[in-house]
């Protein structure tokens, strides 16, 4: 009955104190559960053998039982046969057994008695052993879960350190850097080595329709009148040239008109070069 005193004293353990007291929680209850698991078997075979004690003892009752029956038949046998010498010590060997039956069938209801306790307690034993195996893995679910959240604290903890942000944030702004000076180095390869005025021109079709499209939505939004429809245009009053006489010479310009021309002509220069200069910046 010794081992099953110290189970009991293991069991009763509060198995909660391991997780504070012991390095390694998981380890600390694996064992725990495997020497309380050991003992239970050595407890089994404890309980097999008084088992077996206790069929041995219903075997040697029976024997004797049968013994002092026999001895009773012979007993009988010899009154019959007149001979009451051979009957009583016939009927004194039945005594013997019957007393021997005696014995056994106290030794007999004992066992059993203890036996069906050994059981029971067994039975007890083993259930508690299962219900700290189902504790085992809920002590051990929590300790895991309360690893993670701490887990997760520290990393918080470590997020509020504003560094790690500001590192971000510098990143950002060294990229932001390089998008800006790539695109600069781009806009500069484009204007000196590219087509400048097919760049102009492109830049006028990307913006051609804003004002148009502009005007539309002002008439949607009722802000200025809609479209009148075109009218039909009507037919240009045909005039007749008067024809000149063939072989008649043109009018040549005076020299006044062709300096005028020629002032005109400078002018619209320097406009364009001008204007290509403005849109090349």
């Amino acid at each position: 009955m010794g081992i099953f005193s110290r189970l009991a004293q293991l069991i009763k353990s509060n198995l909660n104190d391991l997780i504070s007291n012991s390095e390694d929680p998981e380890k600390m209850l694996n064992q725990v559960v495997l020497e309380m698991s050991n003992q239970l078997i050595e407890a089994k075979k404890q309980v097999a053998a008084s088992i077996a004690d206790e069929k041995r003892l219903a075997k040697q009752l029976e024997q004797e039982t049968a013994n002092a029956t026999e001895w009773e038949r012979r007993a009988m046998m010899a009154l019959r046969a007149g001979n009451e010498e051979l009957a009583k010590e016939a009927l004194a060997r039945k005594k013997e057994h019957d007393q021997l039956a005696a014995t056994y069938q106290d030794q007999w209801s004992k066992q059993k008695a203890a036996v069906e306790q050994l059981k029971k307690a067994l039975r007890m034993l083993n259930d508690k052993i299962e219900e700290a195996k189902r504790k085992k893995n809920v002590l051990i679910a929590r300790k895991k879960r309360a690893e993670a959240q701490r887990s997760i604290q520290e990393t918080m903890s470590g997020l509020r350190d504003q560094s790690a942000f500001e590192t971000f944030d510098r990143m950002a702004g060294k990229i932001d850097q390089l998008e800006a000076e790539a695109e600069a180095a781009s806009e500069i390869q484009e204007e000196y080595t590219g087509d400048t005025l097919a760049s102009q021109f492109a830049h006028l079709e990307r913006t051609a329709g804003a004002d148009e499209d502009i005007v539309a939505l002002k008439r949607k939004m009722g802000l200025i009148p809609a479209e009148a429809p075109p009218e039909a245009p009507a037919a240009p009053a045909r005039v007749e040239a008067p024809q000149k006489a063939a072989g008649a010479p043109q009018p040549s310009a005076t020299p006044a008109e062709q300096e005028e021309l020629a002032a005109a002509l400078e002018e619209l220069e320097a406009e364009h070069q001008a204007e290509q200069r403005k849109m090349s910046r």
